[in-house]
């Protein structure tokens, strides 16, 4: 059964910056993600006419002539400064946004933060869900990378960091070159679908989520971390929480979070009894005083499959521990295993 969507009364915009934060709203557009309004902005003209999304910003134009900004950040800042009134227009009238991109290349990691800056201004709830590269891609991307996120913290209410290095922690199967980029931009989409579709106003909602309830957890809030966890079976709704609350991706424990959105995400069949495991499990994992939100949907995409993704807000400052390889059955990714390497070659593209 399709979605239907009734009249939103929320406004929430996705904007993808750069290469990579418009791969992932092509992969939003065709998984059919609804509720939102999708946005892609790019330096690179030729990229940006690639994109399946109607609502395309090119930047920059007269300053890079449509060529990209070579991978060097100050090029995407100033171009996003010269189309500050463009980036400003499409802003209009919206209440949320998610603003996605790829940290360590130019586009992404130069106008992100600008793009932020200018939605904050206005206003808007804004929320950046952002990779940061994989260390084979080089020390200097990894530096712009942190320089990029350092800047972007400053300019929104809530910026959720994906370390793509983290991906092999999340699941058992092998990450080739072909994949793991696909692997870090359905982690992306997670994130904003996780709270997206909870105010989207969707007939699969099962329990909805005011868009007050999502501000005073994200607004103002700083780092938050995402954990996902997968299970079926009997014990599903135990295992999924369990794997969400320990996902590597988290970072760190969410006991230090003050602020915890939690969807569970399962067939028609979900019971109120696995909403319930499951919120009982994550409310023990986080701190006591913690302003905890759940909101729970159906799925065409689940079976016997339950899904519970974490998004934790509020840490006083982040933490960077390597993780260990966690082992339960809950499995917080699921990828399929492609052999050809030869699409390293799109590593130096985002």
């Amino acid at each position: 059964m399709a979605e239907q969507f009734q009249e939103r009364v929320v406004k929430i915009k996705v904007i993808g910056v750069g290469g990579a934060g418009n791969n992932v709203i092509n992969r939003m557009i065709e998984a059919g993600v609804e509720g939102v309004d999708f946005i892609v902005i790019n330096t690179d003209k030729q990229d940006l006419n690639k994109s399946i999304c109607k609502n395309k910003v090119q930047i920059g134009e007269k300053l890079t002539g449509g060529m990209g900004a070579g991978s060097k950040p100050e090029i995407g800042q100033k171009s996003a400064e010269e189309s500050r009134g463009q980036i400003a227009k499409i802003l209009e009238g919206t209440d949320m946004v998610f603003i996605t991109a790829g940290m360590g290349g130019g586009t992404g990691t130069g106008a992100a933060p600008i793009v932020a800056d200018l939605a904050h201004e206005a206003g808007i709830l804004t929320v950046g869900v952002v990779t940061k590269p994989f260390k084979f891609e080089g020390a200097n991307r990894m530096r712009q990378a942190e320089a990029g996120i350092k800047e972007l913290s400053g300019k929104v209410d809530s910026l959720i960091i994906i370390p793509n290095d983290r991906l092999k922690y999340v699941t058992d199967q092998k990450i080739t070159f072909a994949n793991a980029f696909g692997i870090a931009d359905d982690v992306l989409k997670q994130a904003v679908t996780s709270i997206s579709e909870l105010v989207g106003y969707s007939d699969r909602v099962i329990i909805n989520l005011d868009f007050a309830d999502v501000s005073a957890v994200m607004k103002d809030a700083g780092r938050a971390h995402m954990g996902v966890g997968i299970a079926s079976g009997k014990e599903k709704a135990e295992q999924a929480a369990m794997a969400a609350v320990a996902s590597p991706l988290l970072e760190t424990s969410i006991n230090g979070a003050t602020g915890v959105l939690v969807n569970v995400t399962g067939s028609d069949e979900l019971t109120l009894d696995d909403v319930e495991i499951a919120a009982s499990i994550v409310q023990e994992a986080a701190n006591p005083d913690a302003n905890i939100i759940f909101g729970a949907t159906s799925s065409d995409e689940f079976q016997d499959e339950m899904r519970v993704t974490v998004i934790a807000t509020g840490f006083e400052q982040p933490l960077e521990a390597e993780p260990a390889k966690t082992e339960e059955k809950g499995k917080p990714v699921k990828a399929a295993d492609v052999s050809d390497i030869d699409e390293i070659f799109s590593i130096f593209n985002r």
